[in-house]
């Protein structure tokens, strides 16, 4: 008896080394470029980083005139600005600063005393101040880590860089007016004061908008949105194995065995509805979980936690449904979609760690609809600007909305299409050699008659 040709092996087929080739090609290609392309050289690519200038001097009479200094730095960080657009420099005053940072809309700020202008011609006052009196001259650069720590130290730094410069051209004058006249000629100074005039102001940095030692330095917010979007992803990938495997669809592997339920000839309508209304369920499970988890076992630091739990519930099932339709309408391709739509482009376009202002052109666009800049900004409101409305949490809410109108949209849309055009999604088996494949309700019939067979059977090699 002529023994069976063994089949040829797996490896030797073409189509599985071009296939899993190029999609992994194609992912690799695709985080790398997004990935570190979003973050490579945020400094060149900075453009209009909002930073308060904040001039609260009141000026001093000095030489017979009324001088204020303070207005002379704000003039002179103006002039530099003109050739230099990675800073948006924003005059204020010191109550409108202190509320745009507390609402993220500033990174920081550069604060100009009410006594600059004193203090500075004390320098070179003929008398001396009276003992415990003398103060150096002082600018204050505030930080806002809620903001954004990169952003943060973005804007301390120009501000530090302008107060040195505003130093400079101050020192500059005041060692023109320093000495004091012999007939046409002025007293030289001493080498330790000509230093001191030369550079007289002393740079002070303070946190503008303090956030919790149990925030992440401000990168919380980043974190906990990212475990909400990878929730959402994860479920949505369970749910849509497990209704198959429900439904008769796919097997589900027990060790060395394989159980298979009869297949349910249901419409693709119908199964989009089921694992969305199976998501809803999750999401109050997982949201409560990550909520516990994180602020209950971990003491992270937050606030209004029962709007923190719904905001929670709504970003895991929103991302959660929104991948189910991307599943329905492009079945295994699908879920590479959702993972570049939902992580390789959200993640270096979500302004978390780079900030928005210093992102390319094309990563600044995508953070104008991506889902996680959204959901990341609206956790900033409830972590660290007190659940204000327009510190992000309502763009958040409305964003949250929009998506999930289009995801019901994009997927019932899709999948009735689908369903009309008879695209079904029942099995079909070949009746033999020559006889073609089966169809309509003989093909069902025989398919779940082998099904029904397979199931809790074991597998053989």
């Amino acid at each position: 008896m002529p023994q069976p040709t063994p089949p040829p092996s797996v490896l030797r087929r073409p189509q599985l080394w071009i296939g899993t080739g190029l999609i992994a090609s194609v992912l690799s290609m695709v985080f790398a470029l997004l990935y570190v392309g979003g973050n490579v050289d945020p400094r060149g690519s900075l453009r209009d980083l909002p930073v308060a200038v904040v001039n609260s001097d009141r000026g001093a009479d000095a030489g017979g005139r009324h001088v204020n200094l303070g207005e002379q730095v704000v003039s002179g960080i103006q002039k530099a600005a003109e050739g230099d657009k990675s800073v948006d420099w924003q005059v204020m005053s010191r109550a409108e600063a202190d509320r745009r940072l507390g609402k993220g809309k500033l990174f920081g700020a550069l604060v100009i005393p009410e006594d600059f202008s004193t203090t500075v011609t004390g320098l070179i006052a003929p008398q001396p101040a009276p003992p415990g009196k003398a103060a150096p001259p002082t600018l204050t650069v505030l930080t806002n880590q809620a903001a954004g720590s990169i952003g943060s130290s973005m804007a301390s730094q120009a501000a530090q860089k302008a107060s040195h410069a505003a130093s400079t051209q101050l020192g500059q004058e005041l060692l023109k007016q320093a000495g004091s006249p012999t007939g046409s000629q002025k007293t030289p100074l001493p080498t330790a004061a000509q230093l001191k005039l030369a550079d007289p102001v002393t740079v002070t940095v303070a946190d503008g908008h303090p956030v919790g030692p149990r925030s992440a330095m401000g990168l919380s917010a980043f974190y906990y949105a990212l475990v909400l979007v990878v929730c959402g992803m994860l479920g949505a990938n369970v749910v849509h194995s497990q209704v198959d495997t429900a439904l008769g669809y796919l097997h589900t592997d027990f060790g060395p065995f394989r159980k298979r339920e009869p297949v349910q000839h249901t419409s693709r309508v119908r199964t989009l509805a089921i694992s969305m209304a199976l998501m809803l369920g999750l999401s109050v499970i997982m949201g409560t979980l990550v909520e516990a988890a994180t602020v209950g076992i971990l003491d992270m630091d937050a606030s209004h936690l029962g709007l923190l739990w719904l905001y929670s519930v709504a970003t895991i099932a929103v991302v959660g449904i929104g991948s189910l339709a991307l599943f329905a309408a492009f079945g295994t391709p699908g879920m590479l979609l959702a993972t570049i739509v939902f992580v390789a482009m959200a993640v270096p376009s979500s302004g978390a760690t780079v900030p928005v202002q210093a992102l390319p052109g094309f990563f600044r666009a995508l953070a104008g609809f991506e889902p996680l800049r959204q959901i990341t900004e609206g956790l900033r409101s409830l972590l660290y600007y007190g659940a204000q409305a327009d510190a992000g949490l309502t763009r958040a809410w409305a964003s949250m909305g929009a998506a999930l109108v289009a995801a019901l949209l994009f997927g019932f849309v899709i999948t009735r299409l689908y369903d009309r055009r008879g695209l079904h999604r029942i099995p079909r088996t070949e009746t033999g050699a020559g006889a073609g494949a089966e169809t309509g309700a003989a093909a069902a019939v025989h398919a779940e008659a082998s099904e029904s067979s397979e199931a809790s059977a074991p597998v053989t090699a």
